[in-house]
């Protein structure tokens, strides 16, 4: 490989000046029609996002590699706060791997890498960011745990939170994981015959390997990206979640992070019970 290529994908997802408030502003319109015509959005909470303080938005992933929700929030937040009030959004390292144009795509639009220099870089620049913590197995979890958060354990953006001296405020939604049928994962059984000697796909392990129902495979096997079914969605954001200790202290302290994992895990989880029992009469396709 030659040094400029190397270059090249070095910097995708290490920059926070890959942002384009004018590519962002030029998707607005496609945003839109998906927003109001295809899945029929319904929001509220966005009265608890402060005018001007950064924040760390921590969601559940859902959908697939669509992620309609996650597409709907970010059509929501430039609508309601304009292209101009930064926010960047944590993009796993191996998402970065799959397709140089699409990372480039993503780039644009405010992704970058989830790392934790890059997390603290962009908070330290006073914007806001959007973690997704669950990732793929969040993505792709079996369609029996769409109504659950699930963030397989992982805890670094609340360590992220408490050196940065941010507060939590968590995004949820209902309906968008309907908009494709997990069936099962097979990836334990692809890890195996890993370790027997059969290599990953172009070397990237997926650590998913679902069976799925959707469009456009039908019935497809593995992570392959989906088109969303037209499923109402409904967003909400929720009251920050602000700790009472914060600093480098806090964020060494095992025991204290993982109740301030519980904490957050558990007030989302009653903040979707309620959404989702509010929706539970009117809910349509």
């Amino acid at each position: 490989m030659s040094e400029p290529q190397q270059t090249v994908k070095t910097k995708l997802g290490w920059s926070l000046e890959k942002r384009d408030r004018n590519f962002i502003q030029s998707l607005m319109p496609f945003w839109e029609f998906a927003y109001r015509y295809y899945f029929r959005v319904q929001t509220s909470g966005w009265e608890n996002i402060p005018a001007n303080e950064k924040v760390l938005l921590v969601g559940s992933h859902n959908g697939g590699m669509a992620s309609p929700d996650m597409h709907m929030m970010m059509y929501d937040w430039f609508s309601r706060f304009g292209v101009e009030r930064p926010i960047y959004g944590l993009m796993h390292p191996k998402a970065w791997r799959v397709s140089p144009e699409l990372a480039e795509f993503a780039a644009k639009t405010g992704a970058i890498i989830a790392h934790p220099k890059m997390a603290a870089a962009a908070l330290r620049r006073d914007a806001s960011l959007l973690v997704y913590p669950g990732g793929a197995q969040d993505l792709f979890r079996p369609h029996s745990l769409s109504n659950k958060i699930y963030f397989a354990g992982r805890q670094g953006f609340i360590k992220l939170a408490l050196r940065a001296h941010v507060p939590i405020v968590p995004v949820i939604s209902a309906g968008a994981h309907d908009t494709f049928f997990v069936l099962t994962d097979l990836y334990p059984l692809l890890q195996q015959f890993h370790q027997w000697g059969m290599p990953w796909l172009m070397g990237i392990d997926p650590e998913v390997f679902p069976i799925y129902l959707g469009l456009p495979w039908g019935l497809s096997i593995g992570p392959l990206p989906n088109i969303p079914l037209p499923v109402t969605i409904h967003t909400r954001v929720c009251q920050a979640i602000v700790f009472e200790r914060y600093g480098n202290e806090a964020a060494m302290d095992r025991g204290y992070v993982n109740y301030c994992y519980e904490l957050v895990v558990s007030k989302m989880q009653q903040e979707l019970d309620i959404l989702l029992a509010e929706n539970q009469s009117n809910f349509k396709f």
